[in-house]
């Protein structure tokens, strides 16, 4: 009997030692929730549609600065790089609005990407969102500030540049005139005629065109560009004057990169850069073209084996109007303007073009631009790693990365 009652008395406490634990485990785990709960984000009914329908480009912070959210227009101006502000100094001004707590608005210059000289002036607007976020607002004032410099530039341009070519016009139509009576002549001058009215239209449309770039931004349209897309397209244009002259123009372009900007302006730059390598090819030879990946920017190579580019000549070429040969760059028709078409395309999408070359060994074109900050996906933008723990990418050396995925290319004397 006695031995029962003790087995009943510890079962009893069995059950109901169990039972304590479960109900502790159970309050526990109801904490637990709850503090979840209040430590993660929330993010205000009504920022999401607002950040959908805003002309201007706008990013949402945590507490700890982490961006939760970002608009294309944020994404497309760099703004953000791998879930942070891209820039100190906007990081500095959302400090100073947490501080304070009282809104800031001033107009800032930043870098327009991770590389290269160009820059761009943005308003910036910075408020606290509710008690721990924190809204940035940002508007591209870019355009306005360039606008009375290239009205300036287009009438400097224009009175240097067409002067020869109206000057022949007039000349050409003055020697028809006086050779009625001699049909061959008239002939031979009105070809000439019709060379020059050609020339004159391909220098006009160049200096509109980059003009055109100069008075805006590429990137307002926010679009994905495919990397690969865009050579495919240039290499396409330059087909027939290849074949033609028996260059091979040979493509390495399997990235998969992305870029936000103009596609259309992209593959004319690119063009550009192909065009005077064929055209400065020797017949026979080959144009080597080709895409790679590095860190946070894509790479687009165009390289050749020629006679290269004088040093004094290197730090020039991509100046208006610029020709390393005047009568050579004349006679394949080239404006000077080609270059510096490439130079203000890459620079309006946050990118540099440098290039490398030695007398006697060749030269190298490359264009590098930022590759394209993929959107944060709003279910998952609070439970995304710190940037600290990606992993780091592997960089190569310029000249290994250049000859793994260019092929030989043929000479070029100069370019326009």
């Amino acid at each position: 009997m006695d031995s029962t009652w003790s087995v009943l008395v510890a079962l009893t406490f069995g059950i109901l030692l169990g039972a304590g634990f479960t109900v502790v485990l159970h309050m526990a785990e109801r904490r637990g929730q709850s503090a979840a709960r209040v430590v993660a984000p929330t993010i205000p009914d009504g920022v999401d549609q607002v950040l959908d329908v805003l002309e201007s480009a706008g990013v949402v912070l945590d507490p700890s600065n982490n961006v939760l959210r970002a608009s294309p227009g944020a994404l497309a101006m760099g703004l953000v790089r791998n879930q942070m502000l891209a820039h100190a100094e906007l990081v500095d001004l959302v400090s100073a609005v947490r501080r304070t707590g009282e809104p800031v608005a001033l107009e800032i210059e930043l870098p327009r990407g991770p590389f290269g000289d160009a820059t761009m002036q943005l308003q910036v607007r910075v408020a606290r969102l509710g008690t721990r976020f924190v809204l940035l607002l940002a508007d591209d004032r870019t355009e306005a500030h360039r606008l009375d410099e290239v009205r300036r530039d287009f009438i400097a341009n224009i009175s240097h540049e067409l002067k020869t070519p109206i000057a022949s016009v007039s000349l050409l139509a003055e020697a028809i005139d006086q050779a009625a009576d001699e049909p061959e002549q008239v002939r031979r001058f009105a070809d000439r005629l019709g060379v020059e009215s050609t020339r004159l239209a391909h220098i006009t449309g160049e200096v509109i065109e980059l003009s055109r770039l100069q008075a805006r931004d590429a990137l307002r349209r926010d679009e994905l560009v495919q990397v690969d897309r865009v050579v495919a397209a240039a290499v396409d244009q330059n087909r027939v004057v290849a074949a033609a002259k028996g260059v091979d123009v040979a493509v390495r372009a399997k990235s998969r990169a992305e870029v936000y900007g103009d596609e259309a302006l992209l593959v004319v730059a690119l063009h550009n850069l192909i065009s005077n390598a064929i055209a400065y090819s020797s017949e026979g030879g080959r144009v080597g073209v080709g895409v790679i990946v590095d860190d946070d920017a894509v790479e687009i190579s165009i390289a050749d084996q020629g006679i290269g580019i004088a040093p004094e000549d290197l730090d020039r070429v991509f100046e208006r109007f610029y020709r390393v040969d005047q009568a050579r760059s004349r006679n394949t028709g080239g404006s000077g303007l080609g270059l510096s078409i490439v130079k203000h395309t890459v620079q309006n999408h946050g990118g540099d073009v440098r290039v490398w070359s030695r007398p006697g060994r060749g030269s190298t074109f490359t264009i590098r631009l930022p590759l394209a900050e993929r959107p944060i996906a709003r279910e998952a933008a609070d439970a995304a790693p710190p940037a600290s723990e990606a992993p780091a990418p592997v960089a190569q050396d310029t000249k290994t990365r250049i000859a793994a995925v260019l092929p030989a290319a043929p000479s070029r004397g100069d370019r326009e």
